[in-house]
């Protein structure tokens, strides 16, 4: 089997109302995807998504004409890629979608098969006063979420605080949360400087007192004795790595011992086997392996293929924060979205490969020139 074809589908989708992020001060009025199809001459074809997949264009000859089933060559050209370039690791994803269907497993079941059915915390998106946040958490409860994620901004803290404060006051002691403070990285533009180590102590030591089971992305990733700090002072557990690029640099925070909680993205950070590969050592350690996944319905669904093969957890992450952002908005492109079932639980598809099918309507009628 040779892989003939590698193409990228660029699509914009228009958000009315604009979706506000907690760590993107610009409201955006649309949702950018790319789609990346890989096609075999045999006539499977693979899909992923995740990053935008700009530059990628040129590199298309290093995968045309060779085995996808050779996955670890890809990856590793993908990695020299990446040295240069930016996080294109939808490939990889499109190439466990072939593996998959070649195989006639779930990508989940070639990654070990741990489970097929894990809970999912809903991961709030926006900033939103303590009323209106303790108002959505209520809904996101009778909706099946039995773990959320609020987002602290470093500029609004009292504020952020208080709405963790109103929200556990609104679900009682029952429901899992989970605190992002968005330090370890910035959006295009962000030169803000972070919160240092004595507010970020205090922030997390009223955290704990309101039962948060992780504090995520405290400081920035390179004050690794700053975070070890906050934990051995606060007893809360604190998480990271979603964005890391490298391999070699989510290794340097386990050998380090730096977080509780690791959460390489496959699709934005170091890939599917690599992600594999850190959960395995993190598990040694007894550390948490729980990806983030705030892409779309595609990269949702890589990362809980691994995380679900591995047996990860306790909670896969699960964009959420109607009404600006929806499922529905998410995996425009998708012709079912991504969803949880009713007791807030997300499974495996048992479909071969990622699981997924693309409403190729929507993907030509969303073309971005």
């Amino acid at each position: 089997m040779k892989i003939t074809d590698i193409r990228l589908d660029r699509m914009r989708l228009p958000l009315d109302p604009p979706f506000y992020a907690a760590w993107d001060p610009v409201p955006r009025g649309h949702f950018d995807a790319t789609l990346v199809t890989i096609e075999t001459d045999e006539g499977v074809v693979g899909y992923g998504s995740g990053d935008t997949m700009d530059g990628f264009e040129g590199h298309e000859h290093l995968f045309v004409g060779r085995d996808p089933l050779a996955i670890v060559n890809h990856v590793k050209t993908l990695e020299t890629i990446n040295f240069h370039a930016g996080r294109y690791w939808p490939v990889e994803a499109a190439l466990w979608d072939v593996i998959g269907k070649v195989s006639g497993l779930p990508v989940a079941g070639l990654f070990g098969g741990a489970t097929d059915r894990l809970p999912a915390y809903a991961s709030f998106g926006e900033l939103r006063p303590p009323a209106e946040r303790a108002e959505a958490a209520l809904a996101a409860k009778e909706a099946g979420f039995r773990a959320m994620k609020i987002r602290v901004a470093r500029e609004r803290l009292a504020e952020g605080i208080a709405a963790v404060r109103a929200t556990r006051e609104a679900l009682g002691p029952e429901i899992a949360l989970m605190v992002d403070l968005n330090q370890s990285w910035r959006m295009s533009g962000d030169i803000a400087p972070a919160l240092d180590l004595a507010s970020v102590r205090r922030v997390a030591a009223e955290l704990a007192e309101l039962d948060v089971q992780w504090l995520e992305e405290p400081l920035p990733q390179y004050d690794i004795e700053g975070v070890r700090t906050v934990r051995a002072q606060t007893g809360i557990r604190v998480a990271g790595g979603e964005m890391v690029r490298t391999m070699r640099e989510l290794l340097h925070l386990l050998e380090t011992d730096a977080l509780d909680v690791y959460q390489p993205d496959v699709v934005l950070s170091v890939g599917m086997l690599r992600a594999r590969t850190l959960a395995e050592l993190a598990f040694a350690r007894h550390r948490w392996f729980t990806p983030h996944t705030w892409s779309n319905g595609l990269g949702v669904l890589a990362n809980l293929h691994v995380v679900a093969g591995v047996g990860g957890g306790p909670f896969v992450e699960f964009p959420y924060d109607p009404p600006g952002w929806t499922p529905e908005r998410r995996d425009f492109f998708l012709t079912r979205p991504v969803g949880v079932d009713g007791d807030g639980c997300m499974r495996v598809p048992d479909a071969p490969g990622l699981g997924a099918e693309i409403d190729h309507d929507a993907v030509r009628r969303l073309a971005r020139g």
